[in-house]
């Protein structure tokens, strides 16, 4: 089962790999959203609907970055993810969407206390607040907290902050874990980190607002 996880999660990333040489037609997410495929994917399909009509998406990933989170979270098996940047928990939302098929877990930060709160509302109208903890405070302090093995990280927060956030948070990644990180066009520092360790592989997906997917290696 392991080895199965492994050779679709390398596929998937193989296609991300794909699209930073390919745009997929204009349009197309508007054209061709999600389809909910039970009950309860559908109640988390419309918490993240109504939160883009209501515009409760403060500086949240666009869909197309949406999806990739949740692709990504769930071919790999993900039990343990970690966000830095919780928001209104768009994001958030999306791994929520596979981590009701793994069985796992979203430990998300987030440092404004009204965000904080809006999060804990959209995960509970999509009924999936047992499954997430949200941490209130400076993430750079509360991630002391956290203990391993952690399968998915998410980064997109403060940009100046990612390497902080992936010195304090590598140790923790299991062999052949990801980490995500969002924006990285405005992160320079947090990219020369990502491309230039050995025990790193990083490719960069272009469709949304610029997101790299690094494997750490087994």
């Amino acid at each position: 089962m392991k080895r199965t996880l492994v050779i679709v999660g390398i596929v998937a990333v193989a296609v991300l790999a794909g699209y930073t040489q390919r745009r997929a037609p204009r349009g197309y997410e508007a054209t061709n959203p999600p389809l909910a495929k039970t009950e309860a994917e559908k109640r988390i399909l419309a918490v993240l609907e109504d939160m883009v009509i209501s515009r409760k998406t403060y500086l949240s990933v666009p869909i197309q970055d949406g999806r990739v989170l949740r692709l990504l979270a769930e071919t790999s098996g993900a039990k343990n993810v970690v966000e830095i940047g919780t928001s209104t928990g768009y994001s958030g939302l999306w791994f929520c969407l596979a981590l009701r098929s793994t069985g796992g877990q979203l430990t998300t930060f987030e440092i404004d206390g009204q965000r904080a709160a809006m999060a804990r509302e959209h995960f509970k109208a999509a009924g999936v607040e047992k499954m997430v903890t949200v941490v209130e405070g400076d993430a750079h302090e509360q991630v002391a907290k956290l203990k391993g093995p952690i399968d998915v990280v998410f980064l997109d927060a403060d940009k100046d902050g990612y390497v902080d956030y992936l010195s304090k948070l590598l140790p923790l990644v299991r062999p052949g874990g990801l980490i995500l990180a969002h924006n990285v066009d405005s992160a320079a520092d947090y990219v020369r980190a990502v491309t230039s360790t050995a025990d790193l592989e990083t490719i960069f997906y272009r469709e949304g607002a610029g997101l790299s997917v690094t494997l750490k290696k087994r």
